[in-house]
């Protein structure tokens, strides 16, 4: 205690408080525009995967996995999601996946193209760099403060929270993965005429594709994992369950609810997997996504 008071107070906390409040009072209107469209996003999704019947998205989950990776895989796929019907869960790990798969599209449309900018840039990339520690290091929890504050209670913090605390590993693989490109087949694009952006599409991109779907997969697992804690902020699926579980000590809903985290994490892993290995995955699928990265 008395080493403390040998330095001068540094009010960091309410200098925080006090941005906070001025994003709040001068930001009102596009706070309210997020939250109108995320939360439009979120209950569509939820939607789509509520309205079939399970056994439906069953299939179609099975259906993904042998496109995305094996037979084999296909055969774990239903084992897996019927458990979660059978334990009483399917709706609550359908809202869980809305919310991650919504969370991740964000945090990708915004990644990739910084990524490529601190790719291109060496300024870029080293002025990114503090920020993307600050937002890997900063406590998850930390996350919800502001999100509340700016959003109130429900899906619609817990996914701008999600967004904020799994976007730094696809910013940073996504640089990563076009810096590795061989210099020279760059080169070599260049000197048979193509312009930076038909290097970027038809070179670059195809050739990082494995390390930015590793990005991507660390995003999903981030995202997943930050989902189940916005449960505290009121977001529905298999987080509140959890915390539910935790409040009463109740261990079966505890065990049934985090089995269900696992279930999905694993199923999301493998197939985001699958697709960053060419190799891994069916021919039709390679080709669309070389198709879809070169097309200039």
């Amino acid at each position: 205690m008395e080493d403390e008071t040998m330095f001068p107070r540094v009010h960091v906390g309410e200098w925080a408080e006090s941005i906070i409040d001025w994003l709040t009072t001068n930001f009102s209107a596009v706070f309210d525009f997020i939250s109108l469209v995320v939360g439009w996003l979120v209950d569509s999704l939820n939607t789509v995967l509520l309205t079939p019947p399970a056994w439906v998205m069953v299939l179609v989950f099975t259906l993904i996995a042998w496109l995305a990776r094996s037979w084999q895989f296909a055969i774990a796929t239903p084992i897996g999601f019927v458990l979660i019907a059978a334990m009483g869960q399917w709706n609550n790990a359908m809202l869980t996946l809305s919310l991650v798969i919504i969370a991740t599209l964000v945090a990708v449309v915004i990644a990739i193209p910084i990524g490529i900018a601190a790719a291109r840039s060496p300024g870029v990339s080293t002025a990114i760099r503090p920020l993307l520690d600050f937002m890997q290091t900063m406590p998850a929890f930390v996350y919800l403060i502001p999100a509340i504050i700016f959003f109130s209670v429900g899906a619609v913090p817990g996914v701008v929270a999600t967004v904020i605390f799994s976007l730094p590993p696809g910013v940073r693989l996504t640089e990563l993965g076009i810096r590795q490109v061989d210099s020279e087949t760059v080169e070599a694009g260049a000197a048979f005429g193509a312009t930076p952006r038909q290097i970027l599409r038809g070179i670059q991109l195809p050739l990082a594709l494995p390390t930015i779907m590793a990005g991507v997969n660390q995003v999903i697992m981030l995202a997943l994992s930050m989902v189940v804690i916005a449960g505290m902020v009121g977001a529905d699926g298999l987080g509140k369950e959890v915390v539910s579980a935790i409040s009463t000590l109740n261990i079966p809903k505890g065990v049934e609810a985090g089995l269900g985290v696992v279930i999905l994490a694993i199923f999301l892993d493998r197939t985001t997997a699958a697709l960053g290995d060419p190799g891994e995955y069916p021919g039709s699928l390679r080709r669309l996504l070389r198709k879809t990265f070169s097309r200039s």
